[in-house]
């Protein structure tokens, strides 16, 4: 065996040995992964230029120069994000690449979002139009009726009277908002609507007003937002409407009807759909309203530039009954004047003539079109 002396010599001399290139090793590894000023002042990119200034004086990374990186990873969402703001800004509701499938949508420029005040810069009060607000100067009918004014005509002694088949037609609508939440997207409205046949050519009658129905409503409004496949559905509505005439028997008219409506859009067209449940059908005035009626009515509404075209519909398909109007809204003629042109076919042209079928076209004005 060895002396022990040199073999403990020998291995403190290696041990030594050892250090020592472990630690000139560890001083070039340094040299080498750490870079200079000057390479650090060619980066482009401010953050990882703060990153490398923090390796070349040895500094650990702090978590907002982190940060980015972590930004960076998440880039690829931004496109997604893009489109999806794209598709809630286009104002004719146009198909847009996140169309594919359902989407939440923002409020934008549309019809149904400016008739029920859906923008959120909108007032949360105050009061707008409704349905159109006319003026037929003209309103000729196929097929007057003057059944229900027999009993009237007799009472006065003038059983040869006649309604003339040209009469004014007008319409006033309005709706106001009674409250509505921070975002705009829900409201409670309140509405009223009267509509007037006046025989303002019978000159033999004293130009009497023929018939005049008055239905005022109050209904709450929500807009669902939601898109696919260039398809916005922006109106959910639900509420209470009463209409009459107000008038004694036997020419008296009235029913009340809880009444929803569905309302979407795709580009330049809007749909309106109107599904109605009658709690109160009038009793001995029109029991049978809903024959002629029938339990909803769909509305097409489109707009091409300034011009504006409407087409309802509306029927009972176990009686087979029911009606159509088809009108025409022009450009601005005469300041907010709107010229108006209004065609009807069926049954119901008003509640008098409930159970009446008729072909109406009348000419006039309007300040404002269906939505």
């Amino acid at each position: 065996m060895g002396n022990p002396f040199h073999r403990r010599h020998s291995a403190a001399l290696l041990a030594t040995s050892l250090g020592i290139l472990s630690a000139l090793g560890g001083q070039a590894l340094a040299r080498t992964a750490t870079p200079d000023l000057a390479a650090c002042s060619a980066i482009g990119l401010d953050q990882e230029r703060l990153a490398c200034y923090d390796r070349a004086s040895g500094r650990a990374p702090t978590p907002s120069a982190m940060a980015p990186a972590a930004t960076a990873m998440e880039e690829p969402a931004a496109p997604i994000a893009s489109s999806v703001a794209a598709s809630a800004a286009t104002p004719s509701g146009g198909p847009s690449p996140v169309d594919e499938g359902v989407v939440i949508e923002s409020p934008s420029n549309s019809m149904i979002d400016d008739a029920w005040g859906f923008n959120p810069d909108s007032s949360r009060s105050g009061i707008d139009v409704y349905r159109p607000n006319y003026l037929l100067l003209a309103s000729y009918s196929s097929h007057k009726n003057t059944a229900p004014f027999f009993r009237l005509f007799d009472a006065v002694n003038n059983p040869d009277a006649e309604m003339q088949s040209t009469e004014a037609k007008f319409q006033i609508s309005f709706k106001a908002r009674l409250w509505a939440t921070e975002n705009r997207r829900f409201g409670i409205w309140g509405a009223y609507t009267q509509q007037s046949q006046w025989q303002i050519y019978n000159r033999e009658l004293s130009r009497p007003f023929r018939e005049t129905n008055y239905m005022p409503e109050l209904m709450a409004s929500f807009r669902p937002g939601l898109s696919f496949r260039g398809m916005h559905w922006r109106l959910l509505n639900f509420g209470y409407a009463h209409q009459s005439n107000g008038r004694a028997d036997p020419i008296s008219r009235s029913w009340d009807r809880l009444i929803a409506a569905f309302g979407v859009e795709w580009e330049n067209l809007a749909l309106l759909i109107r599904p109605w449940v009658v709690i109160d059908n009038g009793g001995d005035d029109n029991p049978d309203i809903t024959d002629y009626y029938g339990h909803g009515d769909i509305t097409a509404i489109y707009k091409l530039g300034q011009h504006s075209f409407s087409l309802m519909a509306r029927g009972n398909l176990d009686t087979e009954k029911g009606a159509a109007r088809l009108s025409w809204t022009s450009p601005p003629l005469i300041g907010p004047l709107r010229g108006y042109v209004q065609a009807f076919t069926g049954y119901g042209e008003s509640l008098i003539d409930y159970n009446w079928k008729q072909n109406v076209i009348g000419v006039g004005f309007t300040l404002n079109s269906q939505l």
